[in-house]
């Protein structure tokens, strides 16, 4: 087993308090008792690493960055579990693989390079797409998303076709990759480390060929893996990255969008990569407010302290994950809302699955948007 010791100085454990802060906050410990973020980090600053490598808590933080936000340390515990997870994945640990382990595999077949996908029928006719151009839209897993979910009423692909439509009504024909991989995020947060670096080399040189200047991302978690991950292990980029919402935030400052009236109470939800791990709060919300009729009505818990939407990485999805994923929507159904948009296609999946469980209350049934298909909605 690997030595946790230089892990623990890295992330800052040694300036644990031992306040209990982090497991107050955290989503998993409220209705899961067995989890403590505080607990994991006393046994690792004790030395307990074999036994803690192999003990499936390591798997079940949701890397949300709650703890984060309030410790009074600067105890790095989402980036600790991270590294934590490298160690035990190289001794044949893993985590509840969701769905039977669907993803994990498809993840890791695309880092074949002999792979040859048919991803580009969705694309109809109506939506003007370019072959080369400053800008590219990286898709990410959307076209699987939406064949695996469409029994829970899932059209993930629904996403995709409304960012072409608004850079469309832009005057922007983006570029798509037909041979667009699978960004890495879920690899690089369970430790696999050496197929995630065959992902981003794939995926960079692929961007780096077809000439863009600009990609785009609706994927709050593709665009933090890009932004954040890829440099430290692909090196400089050589293209911009931006999320889809900063980008229009700064177009309907511009008036460069025209929107009709939309009628809706509307709450938003923060995704983690977006929010905590970026600090993106402000663009989905000018977005949001700049369509007509359309009312933004707060969640209690929002931006820095809006809480995450149970499950990361497709692993440990139970009844823990529901718990936190019903409560999230009987808080957004309580602000008086027509409608929860989301910024990310994980949470609007996770919480679709919620609510299709055939006892969920009406406490917690919400139209469920995401940001890009309301703002195609409502464009002139």
């Amino acid at each position: 087993m690997g030595d946790l010791t230089e892990i623990a100085k890295k992330t800052n454990l040694f300036n644990c308090l031992e306040c209990g802060k982090c497991t107050s906050v955290c989503p998993i410990s409220r209705f899961g008792g067995q989890y403590s973020p505080r607990l994991m980090i006393t046994r690792s600053i004790q030395g307990h690493y074999d036994e803690l490598l192999v003990d499936r808590q390591i798997w079940t933080c949701l890397t949300c960055g709650m703890c984060n936000v309030h410790c009074p340390s600067d105890v790095h515990y989402t980036e600790f579990t991270r590294l934590a997870r490298i160690e035990s994945n190289r001794s044949g640990q893993e985590g509840l693989c969701s769905h039977g382990g669907v993803f994990q595999s498809l993840t890791k077949i695309m880092t074949s390079s002999n792979l040859k996908q048919n991803r580009m029928d969705w694309a109809s006719s109506d939506l003007k797409i370019s072959k080369g151009g400053e800008f590219l839209y990286f898709v990410g897993c959307l076209p699987y998303f939406d064949v695996f979910f469409s029994d829970i009423g899932v059209e993930s692909l629904e996403i995709a076709k409304s960012v072409i439509k608004i850079l469309n009504h832009l005057g922007i024909e983006p570029v798509l990759l037909p041979n667009e991989r699978c960004c890495g995020h879920d690899l690089f947060w369970t430790g696999d480390m050496i197929n995630f670096q065959r992902l981003a080399e794939h995926n960079v040189a692929e961007i780096k060929k077809s000439g863009a200047k600009t990609v785009l991302f609706s994927c709050p978690e593709c665009y933090r893996t890009f932004k954040l991950d890829y440099p430290q292990y692909v090196g400089e980029l050589g293209f911009d990255v931006i999320h889809l919402s900063e980008f229009l935030a700064g177009k309907v400052a511009n008036n460069a969008l025209k929107f009709h009236a939309l009628k809706k109470g509307v709450t938003y939800q923060d995704p983690c990569r977006l929010g905590r791990h970026l600090g993106i709060y402000d663009p989905p919300r000018q977005l949001l407010t700049q369509i007509p009729g359309l009312t933004l009505l707060e969640m209690p818990k929002s931006r820095e302290m809006a809480i995450c939407c149970g499950t990361s990485c497709w692993t440990n999805c139970d009844l823990t994950s529901k718990q936190i994923q019903l409560g999230r929507l009987r808080s957004a159904k309580q602000t008086g809302a027509d409608l929860l948009v989301t910024g990310c296609p994980k949470c609007y999946i996770h919480f679709k699955c919620a609510q299709s469980d055939q006892n969920a209350a009406d406490e917690v049934k919400i139209e469920i948007e995401d940001l890009a298909t309301l703002t195609a909605e409502a464009l002139i």
